[in-house]
């Protein structure tokens, strides 16, 4: 018989060892399966969970990225998600009042690129913009239903999701009522998606001391609230920071209506079950030119989009 040295069995051993741990590591889903030198699959490889059944009774119809024409060409980033939303950011877009909702999503186009090129985010901001009708735009690649970590509200994007009214809405300007309401809707099917009360209080963590928290630091906050609150700016401009309160009231109710419409559902049999949605009507799912509109558009490269 030949016998091996003994440092020879020794090394055979350890190996079998260290194959015996990565086997073990591999099975368990420590190490990504797919190729791309270690690419781990991100929030957006994962299919979004089931929401809870009165949070999808409540979900808008929205204008996509491709149908209101985001250019590819100008996407520098990948998407990145937080845990959940735990609070909702009210913006306005700082861009004139009078235009016509057909030009609508001309005006997220043009935010997009100022936002994506001009201040390097690589994409627009705000998760979502509403027009003067109520039609809901999506904003920030990632999809509507995920937690798409923004750049909307420096140092509190992690956690938050950001609506930006089209327009400006400083003190004393009216805030159109379909423009209101979906708001509403956008607050109450976001936090319904973890069942959080938007008239509760919520801790988020600064993660930029150029917020008006320093970084790290963990602060309470209404579940709702106005970019101002977060950041030393004067968004979203009195008029919609008067309206907080409302958009709170407004989307409990909200949230109340489609969780008896979710038990009465569940009640029901499968082929009548789904009915349940129409009694918590959505917003209008395309851009519409609403009568007497005035078009005050003066050209997608002449409008300033200043920072806020």
């Amino acid at each position: 018989m030949i016998t091996k040295p003994r440092s020879a069995l020794v090394a055979a051993a350890a190996v079998l060892v260290v194959a015996a741990v990565v086997l073990g590591l591999a099975l368990s889903g420590a190490f990504d399966s797919g190729g791309g030198g270690g690419h781990r699959e991100t929030g957006s490889e994962r299919a979004a969970s089931t929401p809870p059944p009165a949070a999808a009774a409540l979900r808008p119809r929205f204008v996509s990225r491709a149908k209101w024409g985001a250019d590819p060409r100008l996407l520098d980033q990948k998407p990145h998600y937080a845990d959940s939303v735990h609070a909702i950011v009210i913006h306005h877009t700082d861009t004139p009042n009078g235009y016509s909702c057909a030009d609508s999503a001309s005006y997220v186009r043009d935010i997009y690129q100022a936002h994506a090129t001009a201040r390097g985010w690589g994409d627009i901001g705000y998760n979502f913009l509403v027009d003067r009708c109520g039609t809901i735009f999506e904003g920030r690649l990632g999809g509507v239903d995920r937690p798409v970590i923004g750049a909307h509200t420096v140092g509190l994007n992690k956690g938050t999701t950001g609506i930006a009214a089209i327009g400006t809405y400083t003190a004393g300007v009216p805030v159109p009522a379909p423009m209101r309401r979906s708001i509403e809707r956008i607050i109450a099917w976001k936090l319904g998606l973890t069942e959080i009360s938007p008239s509760a209080r919520t801790q988020l963590v600064s993660t930029n001391s150029k917020s008006r928290f320093p970084k790290d630091t963990s602060v309470n906050l209404p579940t709702v609230l106005g970019h101002i609150e977060a950041y030393e700016t004067d968004c979203p401009g009195q008029a919609l920071m008067d309206l907080l309160p409302e958009f709170r009231r407004a989307a409990l109710k909200l949230q109340g209506k489609a969780k008896l419409l979710a038990a009465q559902s569940a009640s029901r049999s499968p082929e009548t079950a789904d009915r349940g949605q129409g009694g918590v009507p959505g917003p209008p799912m395309e851009p519409r030119r609403e009568p007497g509109a005035t078009n005050h558009r003066s050209g997608a490269r002449r409008r300033k989009i200043p920072p806020r």
